[in-house]
């Protein structure tokens, strides 16, 4: 390369150039390490597999944790969306729920459940949120045979973490499903 200046280029920019070269003689590319990737032994496999197995039991767990009653029912207006809010909470944090300002953190879709199936998944599920600190989650039951859409909320109201409930938004399930929220540990701040 020449050292004279283009005729696009100015002198101060011929100059500029001489002393960045003169800075940077001594400057050599760094070679680039080609690490491996990490294959695991068999004996770690199966440690990461223990470990995956664990927490799963630990999610049966926390959903035998809390077992929701199938003979209590809560009233609910017929002609009005599915709402609950909790005494003592905020019943603005619901209507921030049915107007969509809550997107859930967690889905749980529970088509193709049997009854017994969906209540322990219900139970872990909010047991989950509380863990992660999710503050709204979903719980998609479906319309089909309104057994499922009829006892979710019946569920939910009945465990002390469910701050409120509201029929969710049609961009999150419409009338198939319904927004949660979740009560965290209080050094958590909330949304």
């Amino acid at each position: 390369m020449k050292n004279t200046p283009s005729r696009h280029q100015t002198h101060t920019d011929f100059e500029e150039e001489n002393f960045f070269k003169k800075e940077f003689k001594d400057i050599a590319p760094i070679k680039q390490d080609k690490i491996p990737p990490q294959r695991f032994s068999s004996k770690q496999n199966w440690n990461t597999k223990q470990k995956n197995q664990s927490s799963q039991a630990e999610m049966r767990q926390a959903a035998a944790a809390f077992e929701f009653s199938d003979g209590f029912e809560g009233h609910f207006e017929i002609d009005q969306p599915l709402k609950y809010i909790k005494p003592d909470t905020d019943t603005h944090e619901v209507k921030r729920l049915r107007r969509g300002d809550y997107p859930p953190d967690l889905i749980l879709d529970l088509h193709g459940l049997k009854k017994e199936e969906a209540k322990h998944e219900v139970a872990a599920l909010i047991h989950a949120a509380q863990k992660q600190h999710v503050y709204c989650v979903s719980i998609m039951h479906g319309k089909g045979t309104y057994t499922l859409k009829k006892a979710v909320p019946n569920w939910l109201i009945q465990h002390p973490a469910v701050l409120g409930f509201h029929q969710a938004p049609k961009e999150w399930g419409g009338q198939a499903a319904v927004l949660v929220l979740i009560d965290l540990p209080q050094h958590h701040a909330k949304y």
